[in-house]
């Protein structure tokens, strides 16, 4: 993306781009979240899921493809504002580091601009992240459902402990998204810039444009999750614990995994998120570039 993007564009294609990622990826985020939260199996049994596919033939098994989709509303219904905040946070950042509108930033000042954006986004992602983990860990089949979709499960969490109870797991959530959005947006400049005609070559047709932009997305979403999966683990357990579980937050989450399951719980779930990164991140990054030149073609001095 060009440097003389407005914030406000930022904003309003990030939202647009944001809701092109949670069609792509949300059936491999449900797989990600019930693998990251199934329960140590007894000794001598084997675990609730054996992997990734195994969990989503069982998945599909028992609730059909509906089942992959569980907590979508949340994210759905959040993930516009979240993104369109997240980039808007980018543009910002971006826009705070330059002297002039036009100025090519270097790459710690991109990383820096894109974790900026991560502490915007925690405000409005924690409650949409705890909503939707809650949601997506409820067995079908024969299961009691404690929640009857996103609403209700919002005023049952209100009603167990107010803000704080929704609010559950927003440090963790802060300590993914900063240093993973500072990646995010820093892998995205890099490859558009490296795959970019150097001055002399002949412009890039559409076709080139658009599968650097499918790459460079894809490469973005891979490393964000690449820094941000261990804080992802544990906050995905944090939110999902019943009250009362982890009196000390994300740290007592931190010691019992280390005890009971090693550094490499710190990575469950990690093939559905990498097979997840790419479509997804590739297909936000497009949402954004097509919204960006529809604003660029409407409104050229928004």
């Amino acid at each position: 993306m060009s440097e003389n993007k407005s914030p406000i564009k930022y904003f309003l294609s990030g939202g647009f781009g944001g809701i092109c990622t949670v069609l792509a990826g949300h059936p491999l985020d449900t797989i990600k979240v019930r693998l990251q939260t199934m329960p140590l199996p007894a000794p001598g049994q084997a675990p609730l899921y054996a992997g990734t596919l195994d969990c989503a033939k069982k998945t599909i098994a028992r609730e059909g493809f509906r089942g992959l989709y569980k907590g979508m509303s949340a994210p759905i219904t959040g993930v516009a504002p979240i993104f369109a905040v997240s980039f808007f946070g980018f543009g910002l950042g971006k826009r705070l580091q330059q002297k002039t509108p036009d100025e090519e930033l270097n790459y710690t000042q991109l990383f820096a601009a894109g974790a900026f954006s991560g502490i915007f986004t925690t405000t409005v992602m924690a409650p949409g992240e705890r909503i939707k983990c809650l949601l997506q860990i409820q067995q079908g089949g024969n299961s009691p459902q404690k929640y009857n979709g996103m609403v209700d499960c919002a005023k049952q969490l209100y009603a167990e402990g107010g803000m704080r109870s929704i609010y559950k797991g927003a440090f963790a959530t802060l300590l993914r998204d900063v240093p993973a959005s500072g990646m995010y947006f820093l892998t995205y400049e890099y490859i558009q810039r490296a795959l970019a005609p150097k001055p002399g070559e002949k412009k890039q047709d559409a076709s080139i444009g658009l599968l650097g932009t499918i790459f460079a997305g894809g490469m973005a979403g891979i490393a964000n999750w690449a820094i941000g999966m261990p804080a992802d683990v544990l906050k995905s357990r944090l939110q999902t614990a019943p009250e009362g579980t982890y009196p000390n937050g994300i740290r007592d989450v931190f010691r019992e995994l280390m005890r009971q399951e090693g550094p490499l719980a710190l990575y469950k779930g990690v093939t559905p998120v990498m097979l997840r990164a790419f479509p997804a991140n590739a297909a936000c990054f497009i949402g954004v570039e097509v919204f960006m030149k529809f604003l660029n073609l409407v409104a050229p001095g928004l």
